[in-house]
């Protein structure tokens, strides 16, 4: 929508619309699609895919989402937060709490670490993000003035935040029956009332990728109750709908 509103001619290449990875080679795809357009972005599951089409094509490719990383969001989630606050990024005290191995905690993670801000991960220590990335994260922020911190104490890692970030406890590609586990492990760190005042700050935001999983209103929703008696997920309803969300 972005690049049409802004004159370009764009075409949307759907799971059916093309046979990439099926009957054709990511890397076949790419040098067709690389003929025939300025620019691709990539949203699909296997970021290997994208990292071929880039490798590949001969234009500009971005990532719009993958299993491993979400840049894209990371840019609006940002823009957002500063535009909010209305702070520089490097003033910014930035908290995600939930699955820390997922695409959207690794893509903040490295995105706090190239804007030097500070980011704290809370998440129980089996859902911490891997080493690498990790190690790789802080020495970013370390280079850029930023601070790195991942912990399972919600109470220090929220303290004195200016964002507090969640996304579903189950992300794609994950099966079903992970559910049970995920809502044991992630229980406590749903971001309620309580998380907001533990963060000491009156002015804190929330904020969300999507889709959110904050009350019955879906058929994902409705069976977590139905098989769990749990009515909200990741985030309550009077956090999603009040006035410190900025989803």
């Amino acid at each position: 929508v972005a690049a049409y509103d802004q004159g370009a001619h764009v075409t949307y290449l759907g799971p059916t619309g093309s046979q990439m990875g099926k009957k054709e080679t990511a890397a076949d795809t790419a040098r067709v699609l690389g003929g025939m357009y300025d620019g691709i972005e990539y949203r699909g599951f296997s970021q290997r895919t994208v990292e071929t089409l880039a490798k590949e094509s001969g234009v500009p490719v971005w990532n719009g989402l993958t299993d491993e990383d979400h840049p894209t969001q990371v840019l609006a989630d940002f823009l957002t937060a500063k535009e909010t606050l209305k702070k520089p990024y490097h003033e910014i005290n930035f908290t995600y709490v939930g699955d820390g191995r997922n695409n959207v905690a690794n893509a903040l993670m490295a995105g706090a670490a190239i804007m030097g801000m500070r980011f704290h991960l809370v998440c129980p220590q089996e859902l911490n993000p891997t080493d690498e990335l990790l190690n790789r994260c802080k020495e970013l922020a370390k280079e850029n003035g930023g601070e790195i911190l991942v912990t399972d104490d919600i109470d220090k890692g929220v303290k004195g935040s200016d964002v507090l970030y969640t996304d579903v406890w189950v992300s794609m590609g994950e099966p079903d029956e992970v559910w049970e586990e995920r809502i044991k492990l992630l229980k406590p760190y749903q971001v309620n009332q309580e998380m907001i005042e533990k963060t000491g700050n009156p002015r804190v935001i929330f904020e969300h990728c999507l889709p959110s999983f904050h009350n019955t209103d879906t058929k994902i929703g409705k069976e977590i109750y139905d098989k769990y008696s749990l009515k909200e997920m990741e985030v309550t309803d009077e956090v999603f709908e009040g006035k410190h969300s900025v989803v």
